[in-house]
């Protein structure tokens, strides 16, 4: 999707979106400023149920399920 921003689909249905424009832009990004390159964003894969990319960055599988479970709009924000 555009604007760093990727579709997800669980196991058990449940399907949302993951923004990650904030967090990425953040003074606080940490290893995820690597992403700002949308190069290096677009290498995405799922590697053991988690969404990665190269350089071992990845999310957390069961907080933006938890996340996106909880929104009525399926939209987990990261920041």
């Amino acid at each position: 999707m555009p604007d760093y921003r990727l579709r997800v689909a669980f196991a058990d249905g449940l399907e949302g979106v993951v923004d990650m424009a904030g967090l990425i832009a953040s003074p606080e990004a940490g290893v995820f400023a690597a992403l700002a390159d949308i190069s290096a964003f677009n290498r995405v894969s799922v590697q053991l149920g988690a969404v990665t990319w190269p350089g071992e960055i990845d999310i957390a599988p069961d907080a933006i399920h938890a996340v996106i479970k909880a929104s009525p709009e399926r939209l987990c924000v990261l920041t």
